[in-house]
């Protein structure tokens, strides 16, 4: 029966993948008819053209502020085929390694589709945001492998996301003041260094697995005699053990009773704080005393956040259990240390225009998250920055509304194929390790696609005799 209902389950994903896809076409083939359409109407056939013709205007409305953006039409051809296959496999890898995509989406925006630099980060933060979403549905209702607690660790992201929402506004300023080469290269060397220690790292994981299997087995051996395969097996390696067995299927937990709800409200006070202010800066002139204040406003918002929750970690009322009988007992140069973390995430996320998740990703499973709370966790901090990301695009009319739709709805459907298919292989292997095998050859991926997009540009300055040296931050809007 379960082999039966898991055929079932499988046809069904299978069919609803499908059934988006051809979704997804029909709208690409939709949109540009009807953007043909608007294009050829008159402005004397009545209010009912004007109506369309102010609808079309809307969802293709380009940035107001002088900047000429390139927005190459939706039409069904080899870019749009090739983009939406990369873009799919970028989401789903980058959904499994909780680092959300975006050093695979930006490359493929500007290079096959054809998209400006501006415009093809901020739909690369759509489709981090498409992907996101649905990645933190679905664990939403997953339970911790080994623990009796959701698979995303609330209170760690809790103390690391409000840094991390500061250190991206710092970062954004590093991105304007900052040269492309420079950005460049500390793009390649975090990128490889990461992606490097993320290997060992799964190395190391895959080793422990090992050792833990055969420990299993044999225990099984000597307990069962030759019933040694009848029950399965699932190791979270590097993860804390709570010494009892679970059952080889978890309790259905629903979504209502799988979410912290005092933590999750305070992540989203910080997030519309965030907004409110990050809005209210696009009303002021840059670098005027206006927009300084709403600026500094943004420290009280994340360190009262997260002072309250490293406090409560110090004192022991609260504790990160995911790590175990580590997540106990914070020192506060430990707790200094996780916040640190934060803001470095945020501001090389921000700097180099991606999510933090290329950051928190490696950071978390070094503090000694089992790999799957890292995945979960990391997604869940990112969904909030970038949301948030890409209603200030929108503000700022940085991307094309159809296009963003259709790539997200393509991010969104990776991102829960993606999360089935490595579920189930966790599962069927006993293998956590094979999440951070992903994250660094994602991290890898992302260094060679933006290096190689990066050093391109920089031979095209050098040639150009373009000026390569530090910004204005008073000349831009950030």
């Amino acid at each position: 029966m379960d082999a039966i209902g898991a055929r079932r389950r499988g046809q069904r994903s299978t069919s609803m993948v499908l059934l988006n896809i051809l979704l997804a076409f029909v709208f690409v083939s939709a949109e540009r008819g009807l953007k043909s359409e608007f294009s050829r109407l008159d402005g004397k056939e009545g209010s009912q053209s004007n109506f369309l013709q102010k609808a079309a205007n809307f969802l293709w409305q380009s940035d107001a502020s002088g900047y000429q953006h390139v927005w190459p039409d939706m039409k069904f051809g080899w870019q749009i085929v090739l983009g939406t296959i990369i873009g799919f496999f970028g989401a789903a890898f980058g959904s499994v390694g909780g680092v959300g995509g975006g050093g695979i989406f930006v490359p493929m925006l500007s290079l096959i589709i054809g998209f400006d630099a501006k415009s093809a980060t901020a739909i690369s933060k759509c489709m981090i945001m498409g992907g996101a979403v649905s990645t933190v549905y679905y664990n939403l209702k997953l339970r911790h492998p080994t623990l009796d607690m959701p698979i995303i660790d609330y209170d760690l992201a809790l103390l690391i996301q409000p840094m991390l929402m500061m250190g991206i506004s710092i970062g954004v300023a590093f991105n304007v003041i900052f040269a492309d080469w420079m950005v460049t290269v500390l793009l390649i060397i975090l990128f490889i260094g990461t992606s490097t220690k993320a290997f060992f790292k799964g190395v190391e994981t895959w080793k422990k697995e090992t050792i833990m299997k055969k420990v299993e087995a044999t225990k099984r051996l000597e307990s069962d005699g030759i019933n040694a395969g009848g029950a399965e097996y699932k190791p979270l390696p590097a993860g804390p053990s709570n010494n009892s067995e679970k059952e080889d299927k978890e309790p259905e937990v629903t979504i209502l009773e799988n979410v912290r709800w005092k933590e999750f409200g305070l992540l989203v006070f910080v997030w519309f704080a965030y907004l409110g202010l990050q809005i209210a800066k696009n009303y002021t002139s840059t670098c005027s005393t206006a927009y300084w204040v709403l600026n500094l406003m943004q420290i009280p918002v994340s360190v009262g956040v997260t002072l309250y929750e490293a406090i409560s970690l110090y004192k022991g009322r609260r504790i990160i259990a995911s790590k175990g009988e580590d997540g106990t007992n914070f020192k506060v140069h430990q707790l200094a240390l996780y916040c640190a973390c934060g803001v470095l995430a945020g501001i090389v996320g921000g700097l180099l225009g991606l999510g933090g998740g290329f950051i928190m990703g490696p950071l978390f499973l070094e503090l000694g998250v089992p790999p799957q709370v890292s995945s979960a966790t990391a997604t869940f901090a990112m969904m909030f920055s970038s949301s948030m990301s890409v209603v200030e695009y929108y503000l700022l009319k940085r991307f094309p509304v159809p296009y963003a739709v259709y790539l997200v709805l393509v991010a969104t459907l990776a991102a829960v194929v993606g999360q089935h298919i490595v579920r189930r292989l966790i599962i069927l292997f006993g293998r956590a390790s094979l999440i951070i095998f992903i994250l660094a050859f994602t991290i890898f991926v992302s260094a060679i696609s933006l290096g190689g997009v990066g050093i391109s540009d920089m031979i095209g300055m050098i040639e150009r005799h373009a000026y390569m040296g530090f910004e204005n931050l008073c000349k831009y809007k950030v």
